[in-house]
């Protein structure tokens, strides 16, 4: 008797995925629907290395520590929170004259070692942008090698994403509105929503984040961070009525 009901039950299973797969849609039309919104950005984030190369290593890695104290400092006179300052990429490790040579230069040439190499990477997360310019010039004075990464961001990213979403979803409803009224249809209500992704560039949801250059004449400062773009793409389909 279980093993008759198990049966049963497979069966209807089964019968219930054929009649799913065999229903008919109704008459639909899909478009896709795509918005932009630009933002300026009101954050920065910033990368800054420290490198320093000396025979002896305790003395390579006093000299970086130093600078990064430095950082650190300038960062808290600057009222920067401590969860806004990241240290990272710490590595020691020996340096040689063939270092920096191409493969092929290398041959022939007494590989000699130069020092050790001690380098760390200070991030700094900067909420105000427009104090950017006094922080960047003061940590200047700290000895850093180079700066390794800049990053402007828009702290009310969300807020401008669900805008993006929903000037989206208008421009496709615009959109099949017209294209239904040039057949003498209207439509109804919508049968799926999806929204667009874009793997290539590593982003979920088809969110693109670029920076625009902005105009040198708007400002006196050195910085032109520009804005932000955010789009959102969705695909949807309406009935047809």
């Amino acid at each position: 008797m279980k093993r008759l009901l198990i049966l049963g039950f497979v069966l209807s299973a089964c019968s219930l995925s054929a009649f799913a797969q065999n229903q008919i849609e109704p008459p639909l039309i899909t478009v896709t629907g795509q918005a932009e919104v630009l933002a300026p950005p009101d954050e920065a984030v910033f990368a800054l290395a420290v490198e320093n190369v000396d025979k002896d290593m305790i003395a390579a890695n006093k000299r970086t520590d130093d600078s990064v104290k430095q950082i650190l400092a300038i960062a808290k006179r600057h009222n920067i929170k401590s969860e806004d300052v990241q240290t990272s990429r710490i590595s020691i490790q020996p340096k040689y004259n063939t270092d920096e040579l191409e493969y092929e230069a290398r041959r022939g040439v007494k590989r000699v070692l130069i020092g050790y190499e001690a380098a760390k990477t200070v991030a700094i997360r900067l909420r105000d942008i427009s104090r950017f310019e006094a922080l960047f010039a003061e940590i200047l004075t700290a000895g850093i090698s180079r700066m390794a990464g800049l990053e402007f961001r828009d702290s009310q990213l969300r807020k401008h994403r669900d805008q993006a979403r929903a000037m989206a979803i208008r421009a496709a409803k615009e959109k099949a509105t017209l294209l239904a009224g040039e057949i003498g249809q209207t439509i109804g209500p919508a049968y799926s929503i999806t929204e667009s992704e874009e793997s290539s560039r590593g982003r979920s949801n088809n969110f693109q984040v670029s920076t625009e250059a902005a105009s040198s004449s708007e400002s006196d400062s050195a910085i032109a961070p520009g804005s932000l773009s955010i789009t959102a793409r969705v695909t949807v389909r309406f009935r047809l009525q």
